[in-house]
């Protein structure tokens, strides 16, 4: 179990920070993480499924080291994220893949598995997201997104993180520390703010459509398994249920008293991925 190794990949034109766990003559898997996250988010489950998987965590554009969009208009779309997944398998040579996507990247998962990827991605898991997402959901992330923080230390946005990603539910104080670690920067003044571009939450008002992939969904032949947070605002229990039965008809696995989105930190839900790609 080799890793992190922190790579930059040049992928449709942007330069793109991806962790890299374990033997590259491994089997591929790409964790894809949410909007305003990075792919460092993933290090419990990659640090454990690379003892059998290549495991890829990139940083979307415009979020950790990766580069920022030169048009965030067009550049923070699913079509751009999509074209910079197909740049780095390019990079590896990875021809089949497993992909596992929170949030936004299940739902980039999810278009690259219904289209350009359909051949190629053997096993798909969609991690709290559908293809119909509450307004309430939507509205929530779009507010803190749009309006990102800026303190005078860590430790303030050490605390602001650990409220605002409470519906993460109970995780250890190392997962907590890396995602302080991970998720903030200098502003030109010296003063602390979030890793990623305010401009992403552009996605929202000129990408409506990445938000409504039902069609995308229904022609998913790979095999799919679905996540749910038991209280979680993105992926309403009513929309969970209708995907188990359209498109690849997934089977779904709730996690009790955690909202959006499960962290995928456990032993119980590595184990569960595990046995899922391993199928």
């Amino acid at each position: 179990m080799t890793g992190p190794r922190s790579t930059y990949v040049t992928a449709a034109g942007f330069e793109v920070h991806v962790t890299e766990w374990g033997n590259p003559n491994n089997p591929a898997l790409v964790m894809w993480h949410g909007l305003a996250r990075t792919g460092r988010d993933f290090d419990e489950a990659a640090r454990a499924l690379s003892d059998t998987y290549f495991v890829l965590c990139p940083d979307t554009i415009g979020r950790g080291l990766s580069s920022w969009a030169r048009r965030p208009e067009v550049d923070y779309s699913y079509r751009s994220f999509g074209d910079t997944a197909l740049g780095i398998l390019d990079h590896y040579g990875i021809d089949r893949l497993r992909w596992i996507g929170t949030s936004m990247g299940g739902l980039i998962g999810v278009t690259l598995a219904a289209g350009r990827l359909k051949e190629r991605i053997s096993h798909l898991v969609i991690n709290d997201i559908g293809p119909d997402i509450p307004e309430a959901g939507t509205g929530r992330i779009a507010t803190y997104v749009g309006s990102p923080p800026v303190y005078e230390t860590v430790a303030e946005m050490d605390a602001w993180l650990r409220r605002n990603y409470a519906p993460f539910g109970p995780n250890s104080d190392a997962f907590w520390q890396r995602m302080v670690d991970t998720s903030v920067r200098r502003t030109d003044a010296g003063k602390v703010t979030v890793h990623y571009d305010p401009a992403i939450v552009t996605q929202f008002t000129h990408h409506k459509a990445d938000l409504d992939v039902w069609d995308a969904y229904d022609a998913i032949t790979a095999p799919t398994l679905l996540l749910r947070g038991e209280t979680s605002d993105v992926l309403a229990a009513p929309v969970a249920a209708t995907m188990t039965q359209r498109g690849p008809r997934p089977r779904l696995v709730e996690f009790p008293g955690i909202g959006h989105a499960p962290t995928l930190a456990t032993a119980a839900e590595i184990d569960l991925l595990r046995q899922f790609l391993a199928g």
